[in-house]
Formats: C-alpha cells, structure tokens, sequence
C-alpha cells in the first residue's frame, strides 16, 4: 500500500509538523505500508479552503500516486465536516483509503467504512433540513403576499415600447443597446419588440 501524508500547521512560530509527520510514519512502519509523498502546509489556517500542498495532493490523487491518505488529525485536513466529506468521497470514487489518527477512522477497515458511512447519512439529513427550511420559508413568504426572486428594473410604457419597436426596425438597434437606454433588461427589451410586432 503506497500512502501519502497530510500535515498542517497554523503559524511557523514555535508550532511544527515534525511529531504529525512521527506519528504517522510509526503507524505506516507497523502497516508495513510504503510512503508515497508528504504534503506539508506551514503557516496556513485550517479555514481555508486552497492550500497549496492539500491542492497538490488532491492532484496526485487524481492521478493515482498513492493508495491511500493519512492524516494526524481531521482538524488538520478539512476545514468543515461537509470539507471532509467531499474530500473522502472523491478518495472513495478513486479507490483511495483515508485514515485519521486521532480519530481512529480508517477506511480499509470495515469500522471505518461505517463511520464513513454514518458521517455521509447525518451530512445528507443537514442538506435536506436546510432545503426544507428553505422550501418552508418560501411558502410561508408567498403565502403573505410577499414578492420573490429579482425585482423588475422597470415596466416599460406603450410609447416607450413603440419607440423601443421603432428604433430596433429602423436602425437594427441591438438589444444590449436598448436595454442600457431603456433601462431595463436585454430579455425585457426582446419580449416588448416580439409582442409589439404581433400585435
């Protein structure tokens, strides 16, 4: 088994991946697993979600140079549950292990696969809550009457619509164009010259 190492730290002052990076070769030593790459982040908050060495070994994974991925920590891989989570099912559609120190969660074992498993089931109950309260709000907000989405920029008038039809027939005006003057939206300005012309 080829394994890669994810280490992190927040700041370069007086904070060191050395025993994240101990830990974990002691762990690859007793699994007689052979170490594939380190991917080190020095100095870089957890919170953000482009770090150069975590973008790089989410490119190697792509291009299948290890086996699996082993972190000393979650904290120090993915900023949020729902970071970790994709992260573990992109390892997963790629064949790649995932295992977690601290945590005692690796996935080449079946206890793994069901923390796994259980972490990606109370992921989907959040989105789907999240998408009832809003499906809810929504509701509740046309039920008094309220207005949703984009408010219309402006109800054009009959002569701004006739002068509109005017200027497009006679000098090809574009819509772009008519849309700035009127000030109003390119679709608006389509949808006024299309009826104007029918009617």
């Amino acid at each position: 088994m080829r394994a890669a190492v994810y280490a992190r730290v927040s700041t370069n002052k007086g904070q060191s991946p050395a025993m994240q990076l101990r830990e974990i070769a002691q762990y690859c030593a007793r699994r007689g697993w052979k170490l594939a790459g380190e991917y080190v982040d020095r100095g870089i908050s957890g919170a953000k979600d482009s770090r150069p060495e975590l973008n790089r070994l989410m490119a190697d994974a792509h291009k299948r140079r290890f086996d699996a991925v082993i972190v000393w920590k979650f904290d120090r891989f993915a900023r949020s549950v729902s970071h970790l989570l994709r992260a573990l099912e992109n390892f997963q559609a790629l064949g790649i292990e995932f295992v977690s120190l601290s945590e005692s969660v690796d996935t080449t074992t079946p206890a793994g696969k069901m923390v796994f498993t259980v972490l990606g089931a109370v992921a989907e109950l959040e989105r789907s809550l999240i998408g009832e309260r809003v499906r809810a709000g929504l509701r509740n907000a046309r039920a008094k009457g309220k207005r949703l989405g984009r408010p219309p920029l402006k109800q054009l008038t009959k002569t701004e619509i006739q002068m509109m039809r005017l200027e497009r027939r006679e000098k090809r005006t574009p819509y772009a164009v008519l849309a700035r003057k009127f000030g109003t939206t390119v679709w608006t300005c389509f949808y006024a010259c299309q009826k104007a012309a029918k009617s």
